[in-house]
This record gives C-alpha cells, sequence and structure tokens, in this order.
C-alpha cells in the first residue's frame, strides 16, 4: 500500500512538472517594447527674390509652399522649410543677406532663383557673371556640400505681363532675361548642378491671363503651381536618395 501511494505521488509530481514548465518558459521570455520609428526632417532652404517670396499671391500659394505640399504627399517626413528672399532682391542683396543671417549647411534641398532685379534695376552683367557662380556655391555648400540637392531655376520674364507691355521694351527684356538664363543654364550644368527651366511657362502669361497675379507683373498662384509641376519630380528623385 505504501508503495502504490509513493507511486502515485511521484506520478503527480511528474505530471505537475511537465505541464508547468510550457507556462514558465513562456512568462519569463524577454518580449521588447514596441517603439514608433522617429520621423524623418526634411530641411528645405529657397533663395531669391520675390519670385521666390512670392509677391502678391498668398503665403502658400509660393511655388515652395506648394512644392514642399507637394513632396510631403510623396515622402512621409516633417518639413523645415526656410525662404531667405524679398522683392527686389538682387544677386548682391541676397549674397549679403544670406552672410548676415548665418545660414547652417544641413539643408536637405536648396533651390535658387535669382537675377531679375539686376536685368531690371540695369546693373551691370558682369556683376551677374561673378555674384551668380559664389551664390550657387553657397548654395552648394548649405546643402550639405552636395550638388545633387540643388535646384537653379530660370528667371520669368516679365514682358509677358500687363507691366511688361507697357514699358514697350518687351523685345529687349525678353533678350535680356535669355542672357541671364543662359548664363545660368551653362554654369549650372557644366558644374553638375539640375536647372529647371520655368521662362516658356510665364510667356503665355499674355495669352492666360490667369498666369498672371492681380498686380499684373508677377507670377499667379496657377503659374507657381506649374513651376512647381517640373519642380516636383526633380526634388522628389533627389530626397528619395
Amino acid at each position: 500500500m505504501n508503495l502504490l501511494k509513493k507511486c502515485a505521488k511521484l506520478l503527480f509530481v511528474l505530471l505537475l512538472v511537465s505541464c508547468s514548465g510550457g507556462i514558465d518558459d513562456s512568462e519569463s521570455a524577454y518580449v521588447p517594447p514596441i517603439t514608433q520609428p522617429t520621423a524623418r526632417t526634411i530641411k528645405y532652404l529657397a533663395l531669391g527674390d520675390s519670385y521666390t517670396i512670392g509677391q502678391s499671391v498668398c503665403e502658400t500659394c509660393r511655388f515652395p509652399e506648394q512644392l514642399k505640399t507637394m513632396l510631403a504627399g510623396s515622402i512621409d517626413a516633417n518639413y523645415n522649410l526656410k525662404i531667405v528672399a524679398q522683392t527686389g532682391w538682387t544677386t548682391t542683396n541676397l549674397k549679403t543677406t544670406i552672410a548676415q543671417v548665418g545660414l547652417p549647411n544641413d539643408y536637405d534641398l536648396v533651390t535658387l532663383l535669382i537675377g531679375v532685379n539686376n536685368q531690371y534695376q540695369q546693373k551691370a552683367f558682369s556683376i551677374y557673371e561673378q555674384e551668380f557662380p559664389e551664390l550657387l556655391n553657397t548654395a552648394i555648400n548649405l546643402a550639405k556640400g552636395d550638388k545633387n540637392h540643388v535646384i537653379v531655376v530660370s528667371i520669368p520674364d516679365y514682358a509677358y505681363t500687363p507691366y511688361g507691355m507697357s514699358t514697350g521694351n518687351q523685345a529687349q527684356i525678353s533678350s535680356e532675361i535669355d542672357q541671364y538664363n543662359a548664363f545660368a543654364k551653362n554654369y549650372a550644368e557644366q558644374n553638375g548642378v539640375k536647372f529647371i527651366d520655368i521662362t516658356p511657362i510665364t510667356r503665355q502669361g499674355l495669352d492666360n491671363t490667369t498666369l498672371v497675379a492681380s498686380d499684373g507683373l508677377h507670377p499667379s498662384q496657377l503659374a507657381y503651381a506649374k513651376f512647381v509641376e517640373l519642380l516636383f519630380p526633380v526634388a522628389n528623385a533627389l530626397l528619395q536618395e
């Protein structure tokens, strides 16, 4: 009888250990905490003049804001847009302000659109020939030294606006704008920097008045949207690298 009790007790212990072993193992296994990935931050610097600051259009209508919005629909990230631009600025004004502001060299995207006021104010073309390369080199440095993250945007042609038509010098304006754009395009491409030609869009301004802002001179929200249609594929691709 004692032997039967001992056997029964031993069998009970063995069964208890066998059943409880799996439970103990699962409870002691380490389960790492679930963490959310840190959102990427994309820093975009837009350098220019009235065409960058968006004279006579709403704040979200200017092309850097529209480009930022379109990029946000493609690349999930936090966006930090910095605009250094003002109506009337020449290359000299932009150079001086950049030096005074002291921008960091950590931008993921930099756009540069400058020169119309050099032409409008009839500055010597030699100033542009000297200062545009300096500004482009600065833009590259601000883009972490990566020329592939800089985009040069051509100068719009204001000859094709009511204001331009009123000057009586449309042919001269267009010819001089062409000279500025040709220099910028050649210099950018020789140095491996992307150049986007938006000028043909603005040359539709007299035939399609919706491309001109209410002031009769600057591009409208629609015109800037058309700029962005050309800029977006390039900007999106370089930010995906």
